[in-house]
This record gives C-alpha cells, sequence and structure tokens, in this order.
C-alpha cells in the first residue's frame, strides 16, 4: 500500500531541488528504489507540474 503523504513529500523535495536526507545531494527521482513509490512520485509530478 501507498503512503500518499510519502509520495508528496518526495515529489515536492524532487520539484524543489530539494536535499535528499539519506545523502544530503540534490533529491532525484533515481533516489527511489521501490518501483511502486517511483511510479506514484512520478504521476504525481505529471499531475502537479504546470506546463507540460
Amino acid at each position: 500500500m501507498i503512503n500518499q503523504v510519502v509520495v508528496r513529500i518526495a515529489a515536492e523535495r524532487i520539484m524543489s531541488g530539494g536535499q535528499n536526507p539519506k545523502t544530503n545531494d540534490t533529491y532525484v527521482i533515481n533516489d527511489i528504489t521501490n518501483q511502486d513509490y517511483k511510479q506514484s512520485v512520478e504521476e504525481y509530478i505529471l499531475m502537479n507540474t504546470k506546463g507540460l
């Protein structure tokens, strides 16, 4: 089961160029290793990005 709060937090960090708390580098989609979460984050970003 996907936790939508986790998806939103990860997606917003990625979209804003935020920091990955594990690596202290810029958070990128490839930092997400769980494929279900990765897909959910990608979908969240697509649905919440204007101008694509």
